[in-house]
């Protein structure tokens, strides 16, 4: 029997569509927080402070987070994050409203929608491969990624608009998209997934399994190390980019719409991924992302024109989608369910580093190398680990997802799943 396409797929319609809204609303949050910080103390090391504070608890709260899904029920643990986040943000709406938000405060909110947030996401990418056929994963994935940079350029346009109504409204509209959210999920149907065998229950022990599992698995472990590097590389490279467009004059305006082009290509490349997806190999849509890369990233070294900018960001954004959704589906088809929590908190907290570390570096190389010779030191990194790609033979013989069987294999000797059941309560 054929499975119904994914837009009649009600599970996950109310995944998808409640994530979008929630990602509207936290990108928001994210735009009104440092305006917010600024405002009640005028001080921009207190603003990076408290966005820094969000990013640091996503990375601390990565590991535990993806055994935490493993171990717990994985919907009950989305609805916990959704509930807990709503409350944080609404204490924020209300001593914004009365006047009397205070920096204490502020670290607070950020810290605990870093940890809901990083909570959040090996549960839900961990419940999309029970509720979506193994056919049909690759369009999910794809669409997921569109639903993030969709839901981060509306959210940023939004949180803008609302902030200059009044400096609470852009929370109040965050908590308002996760508490509709919340409510949606209740509605989700997720099937049980299998349990931490007893004597098992050590936390640490679980991460360490993740670990072993991401780092034992050679397609896995080689396309995380130059994921990695390109992700290094290019985060540097763009914050490069920016610093250079402010020398030459390119007025902010410009290089915000430069800065949003990189989210209409993602937007874009997401759409045509489960196309592409499906009419190139596996190494050639991995492969392509990296020559594209190198070809396009110096000619930021001879453009001064913010648009023209921005056009070269789309003409980079529209690939790597289809390399993601090509190697996420693999790796979820691959990994026992009992271990998909832990895969995707070690990916993200992976390529957290990445992000983290990456502009930190390009703002050292732009401020040590004048003009377009820190955009040609980020290309050579980039065109670096583009041949290790190129000529690397785990990556020249990648497997399509469609050759793993729909269920993975047991694990150790155990049943690699129980039978599902709904869990129509939360």
């Amino acid at each position: 029997m054929t499975a119904p396409p994914l837009s009649r797929n009600r599970d996950y319609r109310l995944l998808w569509g409640s994530q979008a809204l929630s990602e509207a609303g936290f990108a928001a949050s994210v735009i009104a927080l440092p305006l917010l910080v600024l405002a009640v103390t005028g001080s921009p090391a207190l603003s990076g402070l408290v966005l820094g504070v969000d990013a640091m608890a996503q990375l601390v709260a990565g590991l535990p987070a993806g055994a935490l899904a493993d171990r717990w029920n994985r919907k009950k643990l989305m609805l916990g994050c959704e509930a807990v986040y709503s409350l944080a943000v609404a204490s924020l709406v209300v001593t914004v409203w009365l006047d009397v938000v205070s920096i204490p405060q502020l670290i607070a909110v950020a810290a605990v929608m870093g940890c809901c947030r990083s909570l959040f996401g090996p549960a839900e990418g961990a419940t999309l491969a029970r509720i979506v056929p193994a056919t049909q994963l690759p369009s999910a994935v794809a669409m997921n990624s569109a639903r993030g940079a969709l839901g981060q350029l509306s959210g940023t346009a939004l949180g803008g608009f609302l902030y200059g109504l009044a400096r609470a409204v852009p929370f109040a509209f965050d908590v308002l998209a996760h508490a509709i959210s919340f409510v949606a999920l209740c509605f989700v149907r997720a099937p049980r997934h299998e349990p931490v065998p007893r004597g098992e229950g050590h936390l640490g022990r679980e991460m360490a399994e993740g670990l072993r599992w991401v780092w034992g698995e050679r397609h896995v472990r080689v396309t995380v190390l130059c994921a990695v590097s390109l992700n290094f590389f290019f985060s540097a490279y763009y914050i490069v980019v920016v610093v250079l467009a402010r020398d030459r004059g390119i007025t902010s305006g410009e290089i915000g719409v430069m800065a949003a082009m990189l989210g209409v290509g993602g937007v874009a490349g997401s759409l045509i991924a489960p196309w592409l997806q499906r009419r190139l190999s596996p190494y050639v849509s991995i492969v392509s992302v990296f020559w594209v890369l190198t070809l396009l990233t110096p000619l930021a070294a001879v453009i001064d024109d913010g648009y023209l900018m921005g056009a070269l960001f789309v003409a980079m954004a529209l690939l790597p989608p289809t390399a993601n959704t090509t190697i996420g589906t693999y790796q979820l088809l691959l990994t026992p369910d009992r271990l998909r929590g832990r895969l995707t908190s070690v990916m993200g907290v992976i390529g957290g580093v990445s992000a983290a570390t990456g502009p930190a570096f390009g703002g050292l190389v732009v401020q040590a190398v004048p003009g377009g010779g820190a955009v040609v030191l980020c290309t050579a990194g980039i065109a670096l680990v583009t041949l290790v790609v190129t000529f690397n033979p785990t990556l020249r013989h990648f497997p399509r997802a469609d050759a793993l069987p729909a269920e993975p294999q047991p694990v150790g000797g155990r049943p690699a799943d129980v039978p599902p059941t709904d869990e129509r309560k939360p």
